[in-house]
């Protein structure tokens, strides 16, 4: 398949690029009769200020990808830089680049394990040596941020609800101030309330700090409506990589690899087959009512 790619801008300059990767490549069990390559020749450029989209079916390599950007994996070949610095270098700082790259895994308040929240957030600015009032304060602050009462703060975490566990799972990620912020698949298990809610949140945290965000998600509906770049996995390579619009214009080659485009996009496609004189891009229900509304004259 052919990847698309661009190189990302705004306001006319470039963007500087926060993470590099060149021609990575990770072999799970080199060597035994279990190997398996999940990840082939990678390729990417992830600016600073971005909200990144990662999609991919099951076994795609979209979480070994994410793995890499802050070195819990380290590559069989190829070269990972963040600002610039090759962070396989010996000496190269990795507790330093886990601080500044959050990873927020799958079902993430198996990540929780203190006695009570706000201690579960002190936990790491505590671990990067700061003072107890620094370590409180940013507690404070990332608990804030992401929007959890304050009522909870002294309560053991295991007695939250799953979207409350979420909350103070990123939190602990904050309070250690990254720059740049890697959720994986953040919202699985919640009901719809909860999902719009955690996502409606970390667009806040990244319109408000301008913090880089990638989300690794099955939901295309999700990816649409929030980011404003995907990156398309299928068997450990990039299969696409541009603006929602681009990558679902493709969204019968999506088809073919067992993914598909967010439902709107298919109602678009089915009425201008049907005739209507509307644009088949839009990505999202508020960009299909409105171009309808504009076709009816309303």
């Amino acid at each position: 398949m052919k990847s698309l790619r661009r190189r990302w801008r705004i306001t006319g300059r470039e963007r500087k690029m926060a993470i590099k990767i060149e021609n990575l490549n990770y072999v799970y069990s080199a060597g035994t009769a279990f190997e398996r390559h999940a990840l082939k020749d990678i390729n990417l450029e992830i600016p600073d200020g971005q909200f990144i989209g990662v999609i991919g079916h099951t076994g795609s390599g979209k979480s070994t990808l994410i793995q890499h950007l802050n070195g819990l994996l380290k590559a069989t070949s190829g070269t990972v830089y963040y600002n610039g610095q090759n962070i396989y270098e010996e000496g190269y700082e990795m507790k330093s680049l886990r601080s500044k790259v959050g990873l927020v895994f799958q079902y993430p308040e198996h990540q929780l394990f203190e006695t009570d929240v706000f201690t579960d957030v002190c936990f790491g600015p505590k671990n990067l040596g700061l003072s107890k009032e620094e370590t409180e304060a940013r507690a404070y602050e990332a608990l804030r941020l992401v929007g959890l009462k304050e009522k909870y703060y002294k309560a053991s975490p295991f007695e939250l609800s799953g979207g409350q566990k979420r909350r103070a799972a990123i939190a602990g990620i904050l309070a250690m101030n990254p720059e740049i912020l890697v959720l994986d698949e953040p919202t699985a298990g919640l009901d719809p309330k909860g999902r719009d809610d955690i996502l409606d949140q970390i667009e806040r945290l990244h319109k408000e700090r301008g913090i880089t965000v990638l989300l690794v998600s099955h939901s295309m509906e999700d990816v649409a409506r929030y980011v404003e770049r995907i990156i398309v996995m299928n068997k450990g390579q990039v299969m696409f990589d541009d603006t929602p619009r681009k990558v679902f214009h493709h969204y019968k080659e999506l088809e073919a690899v067992g993914l598909a485009a967010p439902q709107v996009t298919y109602l678009m496609h089915e009425l201008l087959e049907a005739g209507w004189d509307i644009p088949a891009d839009a990505t999202t229900v508020e960009e299909a009512a409105e171009a309808i509304r504009k076709f009816l004259g309303k």
